[in-house]
């Protein structure tokens, strides 16, 4: 009976051990789930608020939205740079997806041939994954919507109305106000505003000349944001309008220039090279800058082709250079002013008469004047623009003298306006040729009367030519070219700011007399009548060689090859008692200046003194009504005259002269 007993003494015994482990086994499993269910009371009850926000985060993203870039207005309000509406076709890539085979289909709706379809493809499956690569911009309403209603068919395709930029004045404006274009690899920086993300985005453009270039950063504004709903995998579900970001739009731009003035300054220009620049002498503000042939800004905001691009850079004409301040040229017989006031300020007598045979022996050579103008003064020399005088006068000055004359009135100076390209071009003085001709440091006499006729060395832009019009026109102010009249409403400092011209008044009034006398009876008397009755133009031609005659490729006037010909200047300013504007042409190339840019500069003057409504008031005087008796009164008005008493019969209206022609 002994065994029994023992056999259920350790039954006993094992069951103790497993019901111990089994308590203590439960122990730790109820701890357990008591303390996930703590955690989780914890997650649900207190902190619910905090995980709705974060998966509402992940279910949320932010798309950057370009803002709407800052207006460019001239002085009166007129547009010349906005924005309109634009559709645009993004594809992204996506997991699995057929990027041939998508962009095959989009071609069925919008024109993408082959040759574009391999190019897009490479640039959608060289972006990053999900970021939109633009196929195609400016579709048509029905290319959106028909594309639209099919987005849900083609994963990774959208169809986005945005804006681009818009030049409403074509090519008038171009060189000033420049153009934008896409950003590309060498815009992006990796600090400062060119590092951040909106750069990145398909639609947003940077300003790449002129103004638009200059002031990017005020005419970009602040990017917004579309909020939209993703799936887990990223793809955006819908919109949420309501919490989109707005964008703030940039700056206002406002110009100084005249659109109606630059219109006719286009118009005048056809075809022909050069440049036209004018300024209020008044204020130094600039009215017109004009470079032709320019080209059409949208073109560039769309994306030129290599082939049209070449063609723009290949034309001998350069319509990509801005000939206002880039290009720099001999000044011709117009410097033959500053010669002139320094020559008045070193003492010269303005009496002293030299003769003039049209040639003119000195320093063992011949020099040479266009005709024979006889005896001259000072005045009479200015007048006829005769060479030979201001050989002579020249060499009594120097060109040290000359040189400080000439920079007083801004000459191979660089002014802030506010855009970029502008070259200093030369004054040359003896400290230019030690500095530069090491091997021949010396000034030699010879190279005096070059300068004294504005060749040689001397080389200009018109926009350094109208500041010194408009000094010599104001008479007391060193005027300072003002291009950009405000900022987001913020005005500008105006140009008159700049102290006192430091040039003796009657020196100046002098020369202002002879300058009216090349418009009356000089090389400009035939065409520079600006037919507004009593206002008159002074002015100043000149023809400056391109190349050495004597060398056998320069071209005298018009005759020969195009680019071998002389450049056409006149200066001016009017009205010629009481300035108001002063203007500079430059036709590149086209020979006499009394001939081809003495009828441009009138044209363009008359445009800006018909928009003076004080001048016009002097041009628009009312007729004298005529004289009735008393005794006519008395019995009522008599009938309408056929014509007013005194008035000349009516005659045929006289026909324009054409540039050129003389009457």
């Amino acid at each position: 009976m002994a065994e029994p007993a023992i056999f259920f003494e350790e039954v006993n015994e094992r069951q103790g051990v497993f019901h111990r482990r089994a308590f203590l086994l439960g122990g730790f499993a109820g701890a357990g789930l008591l303390a996930l269910g703590g955690r989780l009371a914890h997650l649900q009850l207190i902190e619910s608020q905090r995980y709705e926000k974060l998966s509402a985060s992940n279910q949320f993203n932010f798309k950057l939205a370009p803002p709407p870039r800052g207006l460019i207005v001239d002085r009166n309000g007129v547009v010349l740079a906005s924005n309109r509406p634009n559709f645009r076709l993004m594809v992204a890539r996506d997991k699995g997806m057929d990027v041939p085979g998508t962009l095959k289909t989009l071609a069925a709706f919008v024109p993408l041939d082959d040759k574009r379809q391999t190019r897009l493809a490479k640039d959608i499956g060289a972006a990053p994954k999900r970021a939109p690569v633009e196929v195609m911009e400016d579709m048509s309403w029905e290319q959106f919507s028909a594309i639209n209603l099919r987005t849900p068919e083609m994963p990774g395709v959208s169809a986005e109305m945005g804006e681009v930029r818009v030049y409403p004045h074509g090519g008038a404006f171009t060189h000033v106000v420049g153009y934008v274009s896409k950003v590309n690899r060498d815009d992006i920086t990796p600090t400062g505003p060119n590092s951040e993300p909106i750069m990145l985005n398909p639609g947003f453009r940077i300003g790449k000349q002129g103004v638009e270039k200059a002031f990017d950063l005020q005419l970009r504004g602040k990017p917004g944001a579309r909020k939209v709903e993703v799936d887990a995998n990223g793809r955006e579900v819908r919109a949420d309008p309501e919490g989109d970001i707005p964008a703030v739009p940039g700056a206002e731009i406002k110009l100084t220039l005249d659109a109606d003035i630059q219109h006719r300054a286009m118009e005048v220009f056809g075809d022909e090279s050069g440049a036209a620049v004018m300024m209020d002498c008044r204020s130094g503000d600039i009215l017109c800058m004009y470079s032709g042939p320019s080209f059409d800004s949208n073109r560039f905001v769309r994306g030129l082709t290599g082939n049209e691009y070449r063609q723009l850079a290949m034309y001998e004409r350069k319509p990509l250079f801005n000939k206002a301040l880039t290009a720099t040229y001999p000044p011709g017989s117009t410097f033959k002013i500053m010669v002139a006031l320094a020559a008045l300020e070193a003492g010269f007598d303005p009496k002293t008469r030299h003769v003039c045979n049209r040639a003119w022996a000195w320093g063992g050579r011949v020099w040479h004047c266009d005709e024979t103008h006889g005896v001259q003064d000072l005045h009479s020399a200015i007048a006829t623009s005769c060479d030979i005088y201001f050989y002579q006068c020249a060499l009594f000055v120097g060109p040290d003298r000359i040189a400080e004359t000439a920079r007083k009135f801004g000459l191979g100076e660089i002014f802030d306006i506010g855009i970029p390209g502008q070259k200093k071009g030369l004054v040359p003085d003896t400290a230019y040729k030690r500095r530069v001709f090491k091997k021949d440091p010396k000034w030699h006499p010879g190279e005096t009367p070059s300068m004294g006729i504005g060749q040689g060395y001397t080389h200009l832009n018109p926009l350094q030519l109208c500041v010194m019009a408009a000094r010599l026109a104001n008479g007391q102010k060193s005027l300072h070219p003002r291009l950009i009249e405000s900022i987001g409403g913020v005005e500008q400092p105006a140009g008159s700011a700049f102290g006192d011209l430091p040039v003796h008044p009657e020196h100046l009034q002098f020369v202002r007399e002879a300058m009216k006398a090349v418009t009356t009876v000089g090389t400009a008397a035939a065409v520079a009548d600006l037919g507004l009755g009593n206002i008159k133009m002074a002015g100043k031609t000149g023809t400056a060689q391109g190349y050495n005659y004597n060398g056998g490729r320069g071209v005298h006037g018009t005759a020969g090859e195009w680019r071998l010909r002389d450049h056409a200047w006149f200066i001016a300013y009017a009205p010629h008692d009481a300035p108001r504007y002063a203007v500079s042409v430059l036709v590149e190339h086209g020979g006499f200046g009394g001939a081809a840019a003495a009828p441009r500069a009138r044209e363009i003057m008359r445009v800006a003194l018909l928009k003076d409504p004080e001048i016009r008031a002097q041009i628009e005087r009312p007729m004298p009504m005529p004289q009735i008796p008393d005794a006519q009164l008395s019995d009522g008005l008599p009938e309408a005259p056929t014509e007013l008493p005194g008035a000349p019969a009516a005659t045929a209206p006289t026909p324009p002269i054409a540039p050129g022609q003389t009457t």
